[in-house]
């Protein structure tokens, strides 16, 4: 699932091609908003909020989606064929691009002053002028006894986080993924590294946590189950975390993360 820096450029994207323009075609296929037509409206501003996309409409509308495991938003010229079948859920365009939604997770149409309704719920967005350390901290404390590996990954707690950015941010702070909240010292600063990891990757494609960005060097433990830690040699381990079906995978290093 792509993860806050990834949607935070898609935004970015979308801005660039939709933002102050009139739109020329507007098709929801999806059944719940078959009918809605946005054609004629402007968009007035695309914002990322932790995974989750709102484009703003003229006329207090806004346009919720989520990409979740293979979405993805694709930005052409007006007029550029689409794909077929029914791998596309929604196209916004206007005269000189458009922005087609492949296999979207989710989408919503809604009012603009409803949006807490599908985003209220989120922690403070590591990407997000919102972002407040203490009050991350203060939701991941509110369950003591939750493994820490799970409570990065629950969006109420902070939004944006994913499995790659867990596994680094675990790593660097030497944080076995099984520790209990409670047992971890210095959540403070462990939310603070996981905020700068984002912030430092949201301009440009690529995960990079090393500072290296060389193919094969970019992270320290994320993808490289059975290879040697770059700082200890030992073999970085994977496992699973959660119960079904939320499993997500984890990758940690036994002898710079000890259980």
């Amino acid at each position: 699932m792509p993860e806050g820096d990834a949607v935070y450029r898609t935004a970015a994207r979308l801005r660039g091609a939709l933002d102050g323009q009139v739109l020329t075609r507007s098709e929801f296929r999806v059944p719940r908003h078959a009918t809605a037509d946005l054609t004629g409206r402007t968009v007035l501003e695309t914002v990322s909020r932790g995974k989750h996309l709102l484009t703003r409409v003229e006329g207090g509308l806004t346009v919720h989606t989520h990409l979740r495991m293979d979405g993805s938003w694709q930005v052409a010229p007006a007029g550029r064929s689409v794909p077929g079948g029914d791998r596309v859920r929604l196209i916004l365009a206007n005269r000189r691009w458009q922005a087609v939604g492949v296999r979207l997770g989710m989408v919503d149409l809604l009012r603009t002053a409803d949006e807490g309704k599908v985003v209220g719920h989120l922690g403070p967005d590591l990407l997000g002028d919102d972002w407040d350390p203490a009050e991350a901290v203060r939701r991941l404390s509110r369950d003591p006894d939750t493994t820490i590996g799970e409570a990065l990954l629950d969006q109420r707690n902070l939004a944006g986080i994913g499995t790659i950015y867990r596994a680094e941010t675990l790593f660097l702070r030497g944080v076995w993924p099984w520790r209990r909240v409670g047992d971890v010292g210095d959540l403070e600063g462990l939310v603070t590294l996981a905020q700068r990891l984002l912030a430092a990757n949201r301009h440009h494609a690529g995960t990079v946590t090393t500072g290296d960005r060389r193919p094969a060097h970019q992270t320290w433990v994320y993808g490289r189950a059975g290879r040697p830690c770059r700082r200890c040699g030992t073999r970085i381990s994977r496992g699973e975390m959660g119960t079904g079906p939320q499993e997500r995978l984890i990758m940690w290093c036994g002898g710079c993360q000890p259980g």
